[in-house]
């Protein structure tokens, strides 16, 4: 069976908006390690290998948005799509703890086969995809851990991460920070500006309207809770988009 780095739904949706999950899959491609990173099972199901319930939430918010949706269907222990090329956190060794024996000793041969046969074609038809619109305006979803390893716990429902371009972010925040149950994070849990990564390379760097949100994996570990919090965001992009036009 061919391996596919990325996954793609609803491609011939007509709206101008395009839902990306980065970290969509644990995936370890057959050419990585005979399919294996060297961690236990238990790791490979946690926040270090992908983003849990992201994909569930991308995918319902793409039908929502009536625009395509497109997953990395590869773990991000085996290379980030989220980062740029340069990047040292491209092919992490030690994450939250576990180290990733598969990626201790990797020579120049194995890295760029793993840029060619995942991140590259991954990032290539995201690319294409933003093209086959006018103008494409990008959500990349994401989901994080409530506590790292002794750590405090992290208070946000949902982060909107952004760099210097708030056209839609801002109206975003607003929108989420009326919702009184709702903790939001502005960049947090982490910063939006980090270069190279996959809304810098898709987005800021092309002008197009764009936000990251972060949601907590734990409010969203079943398929009924990423559908309601997808209903819960699109008419919340929506309107914000609407402002951003103006």
């Amino acid at each position: 069976m061919t391996y596919m780095p990325c996954v793609v739904e609803g491609e011939s949706r007509p709206a101008d908006w395009l839902v990306t999950c980065d970290h969509a899959h644990n995936t370890v491609p057959e050419f990585v390690n005979n399919g294996s990173l060297g961690i236990s099972a238990k790791d490979m199901e946690r926040h270090i290998a992908y983003d849990p319930g992201a994909s569930g939430v991308a995918r319902a918010l793409a039908e929502q948005l009536n625009g395509p949706y497109i997953g990395a269907n590869f773990s991000r222990l085996v290379i980030d799509p989220n980062r740029g090329e340069d990047d040292p956190t491209l092919i992490m060794q030690l994450y939250d703890g576990t180290i990733i024996p598969a990626n201790r000793y990797l020579d120049d041969e194995d890295r760029i086969a793993r840029l060619e046969q995942c991140y590259r074609p991954y990032h290539s038809r995201l690319s294409e995809l933003a093209c086959y619109r006018n103008d494409p305006i990008l959500i990349s979803v994401h989901s994080f851990t409530p506590q790292f390893r002794g750590r405090a716990p992290r208070p946000w429902h949902v982060g909107v991460l952004y760099a210097s371009d708030e056209r839609l972010s801002g109206p975003l925040i607003v929108g989420l920070k009326a919702q009184a149950d709702l903790c939001v994070g502005e960049n947090q849990p982490y910063t939006g500006a980090l270069k190279g990564d996959a809304m810098d390379r898709h987005a800021v760097q092309t002008g197009r309207l764009h936000a990251l949100l972060e949601l907590r994996n734990d409010l969203i570990s079943t398929p009924e809770d990423q559908v309601k919090w997808a209903e819960r965001l699109a008419p919340l992009l929506l309107a914000a988009a609407n402002d951003a036009a103006r």
